[in-house]
């Protein structure tokens, strides 16, 4: 597996925040990174489980009830669990209760964008880049604000 830059950035997160989402494009590598995440600490619940969503959206209050933590995986496949998540960390403020992924247009549904603001931050995961592959840090916003030329 490659390191993500972002992991840092959403393990921030989820030390200050209650509910963290890691959006982005589809394989861009955020089921990866929210498992990596979660190794074995944190229950790790996918909705595309045909099962696992059935319950979600039969009782999404039951669903979440009794969670101290978790990863939900493709949240945006059940929107309704978002006003449980939102009902469970408003009675419990702890950070880093929920880690979500969603796709890169959830936020633009009006139910998930209302229900978890201020709440929740989001990470958004872009596909792997070239420092990523290439295992090094990346130099180009600091080439850039020098006025360096950008290179291979």
């Amino acid at each position: 597996m490659y390191p993500r830059f972002a992991k840092a950035r959403v393990e921030e997160a989820l030390s200050d925040t209650r509910v963290v989402l890691i959006s982005g494009p589809r394989q861009s590598g955020k089921t990866t990174l929210a498992t990596d995440i979660a190794s074995d600490k944190i229950p790790f619940l996918t909705l595309d489980d045909a099962n696992v969503l059935q319950s979600a959206i039969d009782d999404p209050v039951g669903f979440v009830r009794g969670l101290d933590r978790a990863v939900i995986d493709e949240i945006q496949r059940a929107p309704d669990l978002l006003l449980a998540i939102k009902n469970l960390v408003d009675d419990d403020k702890t950070p880093g209760r929920f880690l979500l992924t969603g796709s890169a247009n959830l936020m633009t549904i009006p139910k998930v964008a209302d229900s978890l603001a201020g709440r929740m931050e989001v990470v958004r995961l872009l596909p792997l880049s070239q420092a990523e592959i290439l295992g090094a840090k990346s130099g180009f916003i600091d080439r850039a604000f020098a006025r360096e030329k950008p290179r291979v």
